[in-house]
This record gives C-alpha cells, structure tokens and sequence, in this order.
C-alpha cells in the first residue's frame, strides 16, 4: 500500500532537471511516475522509481539534495468521477491530501498521494475496500 518515492529539489535553472534524469538513465533506473511542482526559484521533483533505493543512492553520492518518503498508491478506475470518488472518502474521514498526482496503465489509474495522517489514511482505503498497489507491482506495469 506504501510505496517509496523521491523528492528531489531542483534549482530553477536551465539544464537541472535534464542533468537528474540523465543520472538515473545513466544507472538503468526507469522512472515510472513523475510531477514537478515550482516557484521561480526552485522546483521539487517527485518520482516513482524502478528501484528506489538504488535511485536514492546515486542522487546522493552526486549531492543532489533529495528525501526518500513513503506514499500511499491506490488504483482507481478512468472513468470520468473515479478520482472525486476515492478521494472523497478521505475527504469524509478528516484526512487531508497534501498532494497527488496520478499516472494511468491502461484501463486503471493509479494514484500517488500523501496525507496529514498516514495511519488513518490506510484505514479509509481497508475499509472502503479500495484496490492498492505494492511496489513490486509498479515495476511490472
């Protein structure tokens, strides 16, 4: 249900963003999901990775400043309505979404999002029987 990504914060200059992925494709690590959010200083990317760890890793021994967090991944269908009706049960439980961003794999769409409250979180998606989906899997898709 969790899955590890990375943030990755990024001057806002010419070249940075490229300079990163190529460090990662340099290594084989396939990126599977990505978003980048900015200001007119400095960007964060976050992205889903073939191998976290190993991506992890290699940010660091290049010193790019990056953070390796847990984030929930839930599978919602494509539907016009499918994101405002998971989200929602979260939404009814209290639980704030810090943010999220999404990706789909061919009739499903996958959701990556963090909470305020990652606990309560996991207990919205048990009890609504939402489908997750495991690191291992990510990989495969």
């Amino acid at each position: 249900m969790t899955i590890h990504q990375i943030s990755i914060f990024l001057e806002n200059k010419y070249g940075k963003l490229c300079e990163i992925l190529a460090l990662l494709a340099d290594q084989n690590i396939r990126i599977i999901a990505a978003t980048v959010a900015d200001t007119s200083e400095y960007g964060i990317l976050r992205i889903i990775v073939s191998d976290p760890q190993k991506a992890y890793k290699i940010l660091k021994d290049n010193n790019v400043s990056a953070n390796l967090t847990d984030v929930l991944a839930i599978i919602s269908g494509s539907a016009a309505g499918s994101f405002a009706n998971a989200l929602c049960q979260f939404t009814k439980a209290g639980i704030s979404i810090e943010y999220m961003y999404c990706f789909s794999a061919g009739e499903k769409s996958i959701l990556i999002l963090r909470t305020n409250n990652r606990e309560a979180a996991r207990e919205v998606i048990r009890r609504q029987n939402m489908e997750y989906i495991c690191e291992s899997d990510l990989v495969t898709i």
